[in-house]
């Protein structure tokens, strides 16, 4: 049997202060933002273009625990959640889509859209 296929979507990491990371990440590497949650003028959550994600935690004192999760991006979601289960995954209370592994990394699976996926394993950065 052939392993599913996936790709990262984005990466999650915890922060205290959320405006000063997404300037530092749009000024410094040309990262925008995609999508915010909360009030534009101080963000819960954001997401930048490349793959990360910030959360905002007023409360980090790090650096242990800065790691939210990883985002994936599955080109067949039922598949690869039975195939991590069968690794020892479990669902958490967020739903069947976020796995925690027996290690304790926190994984959030989602279904592509279109062929997702295939476009973005295709492409090298390093080519």
């Amino acid at each position: 049997m052939s392993a599913p296929l996936a790709c990262l979507d984005h990466a999650a990491f915890h922060v205290r202060d959320i405006a000063f990371h997404i300037a530092f990440f749009r000024d410094v590497l040309g990262m925008t933002v995609t999508k915010l949650d909360g009030d534009p003028d101080d963000p819960k959550q954001a997401w930048l273009l490349g793959g990360i994600q910030l959360i905002r935690d007023a409360e980090f004192t790090g650096p242990e625990g800065r790691f939210g999760h990883l985002g994936i991006i599955c080109q067949d979601l039922p598949a690869t959640i039975a195939a991590a289960e069968a690794y020892g995954a479990v669902a958490t209370a967020k739903g069947p889509h976020w796995l925690l592994l027996p290690d304790g990394l926190l994984l959030e699976l989602m279904a592509q859209k279109g062929d997702a996926v295939r476009i973005i394993r295709s492409v090298d950065p390093r080519a």
